[in-house]
């Protein structure tokens, strides 16, 4: 079903091309937000993508820069770049009010864009969100001698699920470090919804979990997957993410 939507660019202010593909429908859009190495073909952007269209439900996924097919070299990357990329499509793709289901790194880019377009965004569908992640979990997670290793070539390279390993650059790094939301109130009034993998070994549930302690919203959810990964792309792990969907879309609508 999600085969027939069409490929589609957005240029970025720096002449760069962000790709994405778009269904019409009834409000509130909700738009895809990926993770760090992941692009709009997942597993999980598609099935919803397909919820959306058996719905008439308006439904945007896109690739960030240096992501998928859009263009630019994921090192040169950054969280800010990322989440820009994210406002730009609420700026220009979306009509209305937009619901942002951000999985991952995504989470934290939501995160920001929710931040920066307040009367847009009206409500979080987040996925093991891993804001901060940069400098919480990944730095005080290497060895003195990853952190050598960016202090002295400006990059670190460490093992993926990927195909080709994480490029951690210090751009990135030093943006995540300045663009951290987890230490001071996160100020969104809408509801959110955070679905998290209790086996989760990339993002822990304690970690994502502060979220809930830190957003303003007096409408939020945290549910908790007993043996759940940190991909949540069972079967069964769709079906929670479309009835989470459903459950904001009816709300917001």
């Amino acid at each position: 079903m999600h085969s027939d939507v069409t490929l589609n660019y957005l240029s970025t202010p720096d002449g760069e091309k962000i790709a994405y593909k778009k269904t019409d429908g009834a409000g509130p859009v909700f738009i895809w937000c990926g993770g760090l190495k992941s692009d709009m073909e997942g597993g999980k952007a598609i099935h919803l993508h397909d919820w959306a269209i058996e719905q008439g439900q308006s439904y945007i996924r896109f690739d960030y820069f240096g992501h998928g097919v859009s263009s630019g070299e994921f090192r040169d990357g950054t969280v800010s770049r990322w989440s820009s990329d994210v406002v730009q499509v609420i700026d220009e793709l979306a009509e209305g009010n937009v619901i942002l289901v951000g999985s991952s790194m995504g989470g934290w880019a939501s995160l920001l864009a929710a931040l920066k377009r307040p009367d847009r965004v009206m409500g979080l569908l987040l996925i093991a969100p891993a804001p901060d992640f940069t400098q919480k979990l990944t730095w005080e997670d290497w060895t003195d001698e990853q952190r050598e290793t960016l202090r002295r070539d400006s990059i670190v390279f460490v093992p993926s699920d990927y195909d080709e390993p994480y490029e951690y650059s210090r751009i990135l790094m030093e943006d995540g470090k300045a663009n951290q939301i987890l230490d001071a109130p996160i100020n969104f009034e809408g509801p959110v919804r955070i679905l998290q993998g209790a086996a989760d070994s990339v993002v822990p549930w304690e970690y994502s979990r502060r979220i809930v302690d830190v957003i303003t919203s007096e409408d939020v959810e945290y549910t908790l997957v007993k043996n759940g990964d940190h991909s949540l792309s069972s079967p069964t792990d769709l079906e929670r993410l479309v009835r989470a969907a459903k459950e904001l879309s009816r709300k917001l609508s």
